[in-house]
């Protein structure tokens, strides 16, 4: 299959299209309802508006999680009109703003969708996994070497989120090397890391092979040695609602979790087989079962053969040793509600996750297989990839932004060389608003920090920048002036010189809305922009990922 760099709107319609099939198999009870009611057309068009953008923080069965409950009884008593205002405008605790993504004729639907019976989405098992994988390239075509003559570990891959791409990036001369279709909204890029007790077979591949999760569940494998058009080898569906990928150390296996079905599926690393499938239901640490178990954060250990694999509602993180798989060893470790993005210690031993609602930061023993610490903070931690860095009084700690509440929470994170500061608060720096990400680099004397989740259009445009040495914000950037743009999450290039910016235009994901900032790591000015990209969001890049560079 000869696959071109650019999608045509007729493929993202394609992928939409087949998005709400899946979805609309979720059952059509609730459309025969006295009131509420829809048409079956209106219904369809609600459900996949619903999974697009709400599914994630308040859950397929409308449970809730990060965000509240939406249960019909609640949803009812609130009412259309007030249902209305609440989607368009947002809530102070967090919730995005959608007047400017949804017309006003698709939000009178969602707020109807809201007050009618939750419709219960189908299971998905190993055999239907199976009958899924499309293999684009045989594993005798693959390469030997690098098949272009580009600097492939200073490579940024770039989630084109709603557009269903990923977008290859050259670092060093800023150029599209190659856009690559993908899942629906891909949520995150993995690799193999270096990992110290499960060596790879062939250290020079380490960063060739990357694993896309869509949140319509579906797995992609990119080669980055092959032509542009054949950087696509492989895809595989695993879920209908997902979030989360990770790799083993050795780049034997794979695995993908689900938000719905509830279950995790590890799967060949080379020829994307599923291999086997582990239910996410489970007990919660409050002794409730919970059917909604949904699989966040996914990440390879960098000490032992084994990922954590997060129970977002359960409140558990669950090592799962990979040595075996046919008799499969995990560890249950308590924590707090709800897990959702975490990051290793410089040392890597330590496992730092937000248990958003908990408002704490949950600190696992990868070495003990234990819980060690629960740090208390602000309104819905969420640290996206982290940032660990050395503060002169704390000595090495962890930060992460909140969704509730402008701050960035330093702590320390070094109990062996700073037993007295470890797993505790260090210090606050208070920003213009909540976000999303933070980033840092060794070779760099500043932390960024970004405001996407508040209301106010020029702070969601905006980013922080401060000095790890003096704790204080030294530069207030504002990327652009264009109703529905947003500055969101920070990657360093290879060598930790330039500091790469999203500006995310939330409208029209079938157009190229989208640039990418580049900015001097070193003197904070601007040097350089990537443009005609569609509505990106993260970015990964080769080498500081694959070196676990936070």
């Amino acid at each position: 299959m000869s696959l071109k760099t650019g999608l045509r709107k007729s493929q993202s319609t394609i992928l939409a299209t087949a998005l709400a099939a899946a979805l609309t198999g979720f059952g059509g009870a609730a459309v025969a309802q006295d009131a509420p009611t829809l048409t079956k057309e209106q219904f369809d068009r609600a459900n996949l508006l619903y999974f697009q953008q709400c599914a994630g923080c308040h859950g397929i069965l409308r449970k809730g999680a990060t965000g509240k409950n939406l249960e019909p009884e609640n949803m009812l008593k609130l009412g259309q009109q007030r249902l209305e205002r609440i989607i368009a405008l947002g809530t102070e605790g967090g919730m995005n703003n959608f007047d400017m993504m949804y017309s006003k004729e698709d939000i009178a639907l969602l707020a109807t969708y809201l007050q009618m019976d939750v419709p219960v989405p189908p299971e998905r098992n190993i055999a239907q996994m199976r009958e899924s994988v499309n293999r684009y390239v045989e594993l005798s075509d693959y390469p030997t070497k690098p098949l272009h003559g580009r600097n492939w570990q200073n490579f940024f891959l770039v989630i084109e989120r709603d557009h269903g791409s990923v977008s290859v990036v050259d670092g060093d001369t800023k150029e599209l090397v190659a856009r690559i279709p993908t899942g629906y909204a891909v949520h995150v890029l993995k690799s193999t890391e270096n990992n110290k007790a499960v060596p790879h077979a062939n250290p020079e591949e380490l960063g060739r092979f990357w694993y896309t999760m869509g949140r319509d569940g579906k797995m992609t494998k990119i080669d980055l040695w092959q032509v542009p058009e054949k950087m696509l080898v492989a895809d595989v569906q695993i879920a209908y609602d997902a979030r989360d990928v990770a790799v083993s150390g050795d780049g034997k296996y794979v695995i993908g979790g689900g938000y719905w079905p509830p279950h995790f599926v590890i799967l060949d690393g080379k020829t994307m087989e599923p291999l086997k499938v582990v239910s996410s239901r489970g007990i919660n640490v409050d002794g409730e079962y919970v059917n909604e178990s949904r699989v966040a954060a996914i990440y390879d250990t960098p000490h032992a053969p084994s990922w954590v694999v997060n129970m977002k509602e359960l409140g558990q993180t669950w090592q799962v040793d990979y040595s075996d798989i046919d008799n499969l060893r995990i560890e249950m470790i308590d924590n707090a509600k709800y897990l959702h993005d975490g990051f290793f210690d410089p040392t890597g031993r330590y496992f730092q996750i937000a248990s958003n609602a908990s408002n704490i930061m949950s600190i696992m023993d990868t070495k003990t297989r234990k819980l060690e610490a629960l740090i208390e903070v602000d309104a819905l931690p969420h640290p996206g990839p982290g940032a660990n860095w050395v503060d002169p009084k704390c000595g090495p700690v962890g930060a992460t932004p909140h969704l509730g509440v402008g701050k960035m929470t330093v702590w320390g994170n070094d109990p062996i060389n700073h037993p007295d500061h470890a797993w505790k608060i260090c210090y606050e720096v208070d920003t213009d608003g909540p976000g999303l990400f933070i980033r840092q680099h060794e070779n760099s004397r500043y932390v960024w920090i970004d405001q996407t989740i508040h209301p106010d259009q020029e702070v969601q445009q905006s980013f922080k920048i401060i000095d790890k040495e003096t704790r204080e914000v030294v530069k207030t950037v504002r990327l652009a002036e264009r109703t529905g743009d947003v500055a969101v999450h920070f990657e360093f290039n290879q060598d930790g010189s330039e500091v790469w910016v999203s500006i995310w235009n939330r409208g029209d994901s079938l157009q190229p809305n989208g640039e990418l900032v580049v900015f001097d790591a070193n003197t904070l000015e601007e040097k350089a922009r990537v443009k005609d990209l569609y509505a990106p969001t993260g970015k990964f890049n080769v080498y500081n990922r694959t070196n676990h560079k936070t």
